[in-house]
């Protein structure tokens, strides 16, 4: 997945998060409201820490308003005063699962859309929104592509950075020497991937467990591919997927409903004309098994997976938190007790739904000394099945629910998390009480109906494994104790 500017979608569970946590920025409350008593305070307001003495913190109630614009693209927004200042998301179904027989496509669009606009080359627009005090920021993925606007509200660097963001979005003019040095990035970033083992395992391991479908191939393209990528072929991808009618726009701010509905208007009417794009077709099931790529490492990656779930299946709140449990989290949970802290063989283990438009993969990584690889393996397989076969015990899930709970409030503590959240509840057509409702089923689940929706959606004997290391001889593996003899390694070599 390319990455350039933008921060990473935060979703409950996407990407390798599990629980719900976006990182959160402190709120400031504006001035008119310390003049305010506290049973008066408005409810997007913080609590200090002083004020909470040992409580939890309050939840802030998101009012999430939902509109179409005139052209076809989804709009959801909540209105946030206590920051002068607004957060725009634009999220296009235009990731590299719509790349079609031209992997990179997607990321070299989407890179692509801040080098030039009329009159603008990369260096005047960049000095456009710095002037302004705003922030730009683009990604794409695999599902999505997006493209993002932080702006001050005042209606004097508002309009001004909504014009650049418009015609940055809407109308680039994909400028030749651009492509090319942009191209020679991605070149440079493949030949360096060859000295990564786990940039060698994650590749391997895609294509392995997806096959012919359009999740397989790497977002940011081959070396193969990039190449020979047109200005034609991106300016025909931009009219395509960047269309308002494949977008949804999230807003979070310091904006009324009707500021809020021109703003979304004006970038709305700025892109392309055209429907939504379709969503890729159903993956088939992988053959399990396992595949070895020498390597000359000390340490050996080992990467397990097999499909999991899409967006919307019903079971997500009952595998994120059973995932949580297995190894979803950092230090306590059932991978990271047995094989670090019990017996130091790695530095980290973790496990991670990643729920697409369709099935996602489910995966476990970690790397460990090379001679002690396959003990880990089939320390990590058991540790999987029998999770699977007994499940979490009663303890487990209440700690994980008050985990849960406690890490909930930070899921839209700040406008950037809250964008996050929007875009993606729009991408992926929840409901719009997604949030509470994900919360509320989570607190009710029981030890079986976890352990029945582990075992609806993952088998021990399904995994689809790749391993990248040297072949060397192998030793046993330390028994289980309290103080491991060999301590984890520090810091991983990659």
């Amino acid at each position: 997945m390319s990455d350039r500017s933008a921060p990473r979608y935060t979703l409950i569970g996407t990407g390798i998060i599990a629980l719900v946590v976006a990182v959160a920025a402190v709120l400031a409350r504006p001035a008119h409201a310390e003049a305010q008593s506290s049973a008066a305070r408005p409810a997007n307001t913080l609590q200090s820490l002083a004020e909470l003495d040992g409580k939890a913190p309050s939840r802030r109630q998101l009012n999430i308003q939902n509109w179409t614009t005139a052209e076809g693209a989804r709009v959801l927004f909540v209105e946030a005063r206590e920051l002068p200042m607004f957060d725009l998301r634009v999220t296009f179904a235009a990731g590299s699962s719509q790349d079609g027989n031209t992997p990179g496509l997607a990321t070299l669009t989407n890179a692509m859309l801040n080098e030039g606009v009329a009159g603008k080359d990369v260096t005047a627009i960049a000095e456009g929104f710095e002037s302004l005090g705003a922030d730009f920021g683009n990604g794409s993925y695999r599902d999505m592509a997006v493209a993002s606007l932080r702006s001050l509200s005042a209606k004097d660097k508002r309009e001004p950075a909504l014009k650049l963001f418009a015609e940055v979005a809407g109308k680039p003019t994909f400028p030749e020497d651009a492509l090319k040095r942009i191209k020679n990035q991605l070149l440079a970033g493949f030949e360096y991937e060859k000295q990564n083992p786990g940039k060698i395992a994650g590749k391997a391991l895609f294509a392995k467990l997806y096959g012919d479908h359009p999740y397989a191939h790497p977002s940011d393209g081959t070396a193969e591919s990039i190449p020979g990528i047109t200005l034609e072929q991106l300016r025909a991808f931009h009219a395509k997927a960047y269309s308002a009618g494949n977008a949804v726009i999230a807003l979070v701010g310091d904006l009324s409903r009707s500021e809020a509905e021109a703003v979304a208007a004006q970038v709305s009417a700025a892109l392309p004309k055209g429907p939504a794009l379709a969503a890729p077709a159903e993956p088939a099931e992988p053959k399990a098994g396992m595949t070895h790529i020498d390597f000359p490492s000390k340490q050996t990656h080992l990467m397990l997976a097999e499909l999991g779930i899409d967006r919307q299946d019903p079971d997500w709140p009952a595998l994120s938190l059973g995932n949580q449990i297995l190894g979803g989290g950092a230090f306590g949970t059932r991978l990271m007790s047995e094989v670090r802290e019990k017996r130091g063989l790695t530095y980290g283990v973790y496990s991670v739904f990643s729920p697409m438009q369709v099935r996602g993969p489910f995966m476990i990584n970690l790397q460990t000394r090379a001679e002690l690889s396959e003990g880990t393996l089939k320390l990590v397989q058991g540790i999987l099945g029998d999770y699977l076969k007994n499940g979490p015990t009663q303890q487990e899930l209440d700690d994980a629910k008050r985990e849960l709970a406690g890490s909930f409030p930070l899921s839209n503590a700040s406008n950037a998390s809250i964008v996050g959240q929007l875009g993606a509840i729009g991408f992926y057509n929840l409901p719009l009480t997604w949030l509470e409702d994900f919360m509320q089923q989570s607190q009710a689940l029981t030890v079986e109906q976890v352990k029945a929706a582990m075992n609806k959606h993952l088998a021990a004997d399904k995994l689809v494994i790749v391993t990248v290391g040297p072949k060397v001889p192998q030793k046993p593996l330390p028994a289980p104790t309290d103080k491991p003899a060999e301590q984890p390694l520090g810091v991983p070599e990659h």
